[in-house]
């Protein structure tokens, strides 16, 4: 009697581990489309500003979020796969992935909030320059495009003002057509409507477009880097819940040895 209602037991508590694993994996899935979503909202969103940036940092952070929440997908599968299977090695291949995809989580929120704490610099040392040298250059069509969009979207004119466009090389150039602004700098775009420069035909922003861009970026990161290190650590208490569980059904016994099998072979 003693032994039938260990066994029973037993079944219970392994019934009990799987459901445990299941909502553990519904979770880890929904975490992991956060930072999936994050990462491509990130780069979809006014994603022509990118060119205007000096550094590749801010794309690189939503990249790797993209990553980690790809690698969810998979490493999701194979979680159910294990607890289905019962497979152990399956399992233990689980929470090596869970390792990875934490670490890669974190350094994406690391370096958002890196990134986040030099981006004022980085605008004020090379937008102006990049606005003035760049726009509707040859073989400068993104960077025009960029601008024209940064221009009409946060209703801005100039990296500090419109002043700013009196010394860029388009201008200054045959091509401007006497024109003292790009016409994206208008209220109203009409052909050549940058030759006047009136408060009441153009947009007049304090600070300018270096501000509008500033401010939309950092909100940015500051996403990247709650989502990134936000889930990670998330994950992390998860996961230790599962293990202490496991524990107790000596499974975790078996998945540390199969683990460290794993990086010896």
């Amino acid at each position: 009697m003693s032994a039938l209602h260990k066994d029973e037991q037993g079944d219970w508590q392994t019934v009990c581990l799987k459901y445990l694993l299941f909502i553990f994996n519904f979770l880890f899935w929904m975490g992991g489309a956060a930072v999936l979503g994050v990462g491509v909202w990130t780069l979809v969103e006014k994603s022509d500003y990118l060119s205007l940036l000096a550094s590749s940092t801010f794309a690189v952070s939503a990249y790797i979020l993209i990553l980690a929440g790809s690698l969810v997908v998979v490493t999701g599968f194979l979680g159910c796969c294990a607890v289905i299977r019962e497979r152990r090695r399956c399992l233990s291949v689980y929470f090596f992935f869970l390792l990875v995809i934490f670490l890669i989580e974190l350094v994406a929120g690391v370096l958002a909030y890196v990134y986040y704490q030099r981006l004022s610099e980085e605008l004020k040392q090379h937008l102006n320059q990049t606005m003035s040298e760049n726009y509707a250059q040859p073989g400068k069509e993104a960077i025009t495009a960029a601008v024209d969009r940064l221009q009409q979207d946060f209703k801005c004119c100039g990296s500090n003002n419109s002043q700013d466009w009196a010394h860029s090389v388009y201008i200054s150039s045959i091509a401007a057509e006497q024109r003292v602004v790009p016409d994206s700098c208008c209220k109203t775009i009409t052909h050549a409507c940058g030759k006047r420069d009136h408060p009441s035909n153009i947009y007049k922003v304090e600070g300018g477009c270096i501000t509008k861009l500033e401010q939309f970026l950092a909100d940015h990161l500051l996403v990247i880097g709650a989502v990134g290190i936000g889930v990670a650590c998330l994950q992390v208490s998860r996961t230790k819940s599962v293990v202490g569980v496991c524990r107790k059904r000596d499974i975790f016994s078996f998945i540390q040895a199969q683990f460290f099998q794993l990086h010896a072979a």
